[in-house]
């Protein structure tokens, strides 16, 4: 045993002191702190009023009406709040080109000139009401959020212009068409967990797609060590040391406890951050209420638990399986032909994250969660989607432990005969035989 150990400590070592794992391991945890963090920091920050001129062309009182709405508009909830526009209407009659050219001349100037300078120019013609087609100039069009609120201002006025010509009652209308808005809120045991449905989605998602990462990576790297150490026959000097079987655990085990460090470490972060959320924020001097507005589910500890025990079953299953593929082939373009049933696998288990998000009680979702080989992508996104009850839980974890020893045992018999066969690519029928010598 202490020869596995050996091993082990070998493969975690030379993995943990890589210059990418402790990049990758640091710079997760930085990044996810600052998509909480900046955001935060930018809501709270100042905002200022949008200078917008009006060139009035319209005969009617349709512009008038523009400037008195857009008025209206707060940059916060509160009528105290700053404005979010400051107007200038300019009547413009017959000459609403020569107008409109003379103040896009002052829009978008440097704050250091003299001359007043405009956010953006807004050009109302006399067939506005008609044709509802307005015209803005301005320097943040592309910012969707500033120019879905203007759209919104000009619709509500056009629409409820329209209303009052036509002698229906404007405030009735607006009152009618007020959006609806619904409010999601999970519900686990008969209990409101107090996420939202975005939240558990997000999490969801997140969760798959790191585990299925992790999985592929850290297979690959396995698979890819053996290869190598098997070409430059290191191979033959340990296996005069230890059994093949303990060379084949302590590599497995080696790689894994690296990607549940990793995981962990990710994990835990997550955790954190999500959870301590008024604490960042007065670290950090933003505001509690812009931090707690961020979209960023909370990972509840029973979570973590699960998603770091499937990671951990679901890379030693697969581990093994690529410390096998390592061993039969001679250089890691050999290993792509019975890699990619492998692969294949994995990319089927990340799938089942899409119909386990769409329903979490569905038939195809809950039979994959019990599939050792698609459980641990789908299992964690079932725990925090819908109700699991502790003994599905358990039921799940068992079938994944039983399949890893088989497994296990099967990838035992062919790493035995695999490390020291050199030359062409085995057949099927001669890795059944290795199977039967083993």
């Amino acid at each position: 045993m202490n020869k596995t150990f050996a091993v082990i400590r070998r493969e975690f070592v030379a993995r943990v002191h890589t210059r990418s794992f402790l990049i990758s391991t640091l710079l997760v945890p930085v990044f996810f702190v600052a998509i909480m963090v900046i955001p935060a920091m930018m809501m709270t920050g100042t905002s200022r009023s949008m200078r917008v001129a009006i060139v009035d062309g319209a005969s009617n009182d349709i512009g008038a009406r523009i400037e008195s709405r857009m008025g209206l508009e707060r940059l916060g909830d509160d009528s105290a709040s700053m404005p979010r526009y400051t107007v200038t209407r300019v009547p413009a009659a017959d000459r609403v080109d020569a107008v409109r050219d003379s103040l896009v001349a002052l829009t978008g100037l440097g704050k250091k000139r003299d001359t007043p300078s405009f956010d953006g120019v807004l050009v109302v013609r006399d067939d506005a009401l008609t044709t509802g087609e307005l015209e803005y100039y301005g320097t943040n069009v592309g910012s969707p959020e500033a120019m879905g609120r203007l759209e919104n201002v000009l619709r509500q006025v056009v629409t409820g212009t329209r209303f009052e010509q036509s002698g229906i009652e404007p405030a009735v209308v607006a009152r009618a068409m007020e959006r609806v808005n619904v409010s999601t809120h999970k519900v686990t045991d008969g209990k409101a967990t107090g996420e939202s449905g975005g939240a558990s989605f997000i999490i969801a998602y997140a969760m798959g797609f790191i585990l299925y990462f992790g999985v592929f990576m850290y297979g690959q790297q396995t698979m890819t060590s053996v290869v190598e150490e098997k070409t430059s026959r290191i191979m033959e000097v340990l296996a005069s040391s230890l059994t093949p079987f303990q060379m084949l655990l302590g590599k497995v085990l080696g790689v894994g406890i690296t990607g549940l460090l990793q995981m962990g470490i990710w994990g835990t972060t997550i955790f954190l951050v999500t959870s301590q959320r008024e604490r960042l924020a007065s670290l950090v001097g933003v505001s509690p209420d812009a931090m707690q507005q961020m979209p960023i589910p909370t990972m509840p500890i029973d979570l973590l638990v699960v998603f770091l025990i499937y990671f951990a079953l679901g890379f030693l299953l697969y581990g093994a399986l690529f410390a096998a593929i390592g061993s039969m082939c001679n250089s890691v373009k050999e290993t792509q032909q019975y890699a990619s049933g492998v692969m294949m696998l994995i990319v089927f288990g990340f799938f089942g994250v899409f119909a386990m998000i769409n329903d979490p009680t569905g038939g195809i979702g809950m039979v994959m969660s019990y599939v050792p080989f698609f459980s641990p992508f789908v299992m964690p996104v079932r725990w925090s989607l819908a109700s699991v009850p502790l003994h599905e839980l358990a039921l799940s974890i068992g079938a994944m432990i039983a399949a890893l020893i088989a497994v296990s045992w099967l990838a035992g018999r062919i790493y035995r005969t695999g490390i020291l066969m050199y030359g062409k690519k085995p057949s099927w029928s001669e890795l059944f035989r290795w199977v039967r010598a083993g």
